[in-house]
């Protein structure tokens, strides 16, 4: 499954499994961008909740899409 990340004027598709934790999503992000994991907050669009790093996507109720 892949989730969105958009950033400035540019949107990255990164691939994660509902078992990964935050942490490991912003470590794969830190892969495309200048901003290491500790720099970076990911927000949940829909409840504009901060995701916890050390909780899993799926545990976060991070919606998964299926295109």
């Amino acid at each position: 499954m892949y989730i969105r990340v958009k950033r400035n004027k540019t949107t990255y598709f990164i691939q994660f499994d509902p078992t990964e934790t935050t942490l490991n999503i912003k470590q794969k992000l830190h892969s495309l961008i200048d901003q290491p994991p500790s720099n970076q907050r990911l927000i949940l669009l829909a409840t504009h909740d901060v995701l916890d790093d050390s909780k899993t996507l799926a545990n976060q109720k991070v919606p998964l899409h299926i295109y």
